[in-house]
């Protein structure tokens, strides 16, 4: 009976805790994504006048939005350990992100890793299933300039066009210097199926802990935003030093950072975990490995063979790390040295207070007009 009544409590509490964190992200969501539109429309005078610096404002605004969501996991324990290579000296530098997908959570994990890599959120632009237009987050993005892909075979040469088209307009004009995909083009527990058949019929690894990544939106990403082709491969003067020892800053795309997210115990978290906080603290391990990207070929043949390593690597990676709970060391190291990514609580506290003071000051403007009129 002691037993029934100490699980009653727990259950209890988590139940509870649960409601208050729903409410809690049910008003943030009330008043930070309002008042970021808010702003945003009030500066239309600022972005005629000079658009630069108007995306600068925005872009900061955009990354508080996405410090509000990491505060979520952050205060229910859920943080994030690095390992590989460190991307913050590239925070500057023009990439494109590959990243491994397995759950809705692993969106929320990036926004809050990439929180302290400099000015990469807000020069940020996202590639996301379309779906995620309708969510309560998709007039932020749609304002951001991400772009939102339809799936599905009847879609697929249309989209690309879309996309080359969206790059033209927006990537350059907003000043936009990291660009984050996910090749898979699903979650891995619905892919996987199908990329293991393809696998099969096509004589290539069989892959568990990830699917054969798509080629397309990766393909119009280099051929766009990269520098001037030569051999098949992107332009030599992309620069292969280190960010800290280049002088000058080549312009398109100078990297491609691969990112590969695990979950303990391979399990998940989508974003209802991340919101409703009913999973205990866990730590979501991040492995970072950079490519200079005059090392990425451009041609299909070529560059399907090279994607696909990175995603067989990502499976040895995934599957070391299940088996003994770290990543493997890099090449020439006798072990692999983790980073603990940690957030500034001042800072999002202060940004969580500035949110409801701007909500608290819309709403008493919006109340003035109303009184006046009526």
């Amino acid at each position: 009976m002691a037993q029934l009544l100490e699980g009653a409590r727990k259950l209890g509490w988590v139940l509870f805790n649960a409601f208050l964190r729903f409410i809690f992200v049910f008003i943030n969501n009330c008043v930070a994504i309002p008042s970021y539109c808010l702003y945003c429309i009030l500066l239309q005078p600022l972005r005629i006048m000079d658009s630069r610096y108007f995306w600068h404002i925005e872009g900061i605004m955009f990354k508080w939005m996405l410090a509000m969501v990491s505060l979520w996991g952050w205060v229910a324990g859920y943080t994030v350990m690095e390992w590989g290579d460190d991307v913050r000296p590239l925070s500057e530098e023009e990439a494109m992100v590959i990243v491994n997908h397995q759950a809705t959570g692993d969106v929320c994990t990036l926004m809050m890793c990439l929180q302290d890599k400099g000015t990469v959120v807000r020069k940020m632009m996202w590639l996301m299933d379309h779906v995620f237009k309708y969510t309560n987050f998709g007039l932020v993005s749609l304002i951001h300039g991400d772009f939102f892909i339809r799936q599905g075979k009847a879609y697929r040469d249309k989209q690309l066009i879309y996309l080359k088209d969206h790059l033209d307009r927006y990537y350059r004009s907003r000043d936009r210097k990291w660009i984050v995909l996910f090749p898979e083009g699903g979650f891995l527990r619905k892919r996987r199926e199908t990329s293991q058949a393809f696998a099969k019929k096509n004589s290539l690894p069989p892959l568990t802990h990830v699917t054969l990544p798509r080629l397309g939106a990766t393909q119009v990403i280099l051929k766009t935003l990269g520098p001037q082709q030569e051999n098949g491969s992107l332009g030599k003067e992309a620069s292969t030093m280190h960010p800290s020892q280049s002088g000058s800053k080549p312009k398109g795309l100078q990297w491609v950072v691969d990112v590969t997210i695990a979950y303990p115990k391979a399990r998940p978290m989508d974003i209802q975990t991340w919101i409703f906080g009913y999973r205990p603290p866990t730590v979501t391990h991040v492995h970072y490995r950079v490519y200079p990207i005059k090392e990425v070929p451009v041609e299909t043949k070529p560059l399907t063979d090279w994607l696909y390593q990175r995603f067989v690597e990502k499976e040895d990676l995934l599957a070391h790390f299940y088996e003994t709970g770290a990543f493997p060391p890099p090449k020439g190291q006798k072990e692999a040295v983790s980073r603990a990514m940690t957030l500034d609580p001042v800072r999002l506290c202060l940004i969580q207070s500035l949110a409801f003071a701007s909500g608290y000051l819309w709403y008493s403007v919006l109340q003035y007009f109303y009184c006046c009129l009526f």
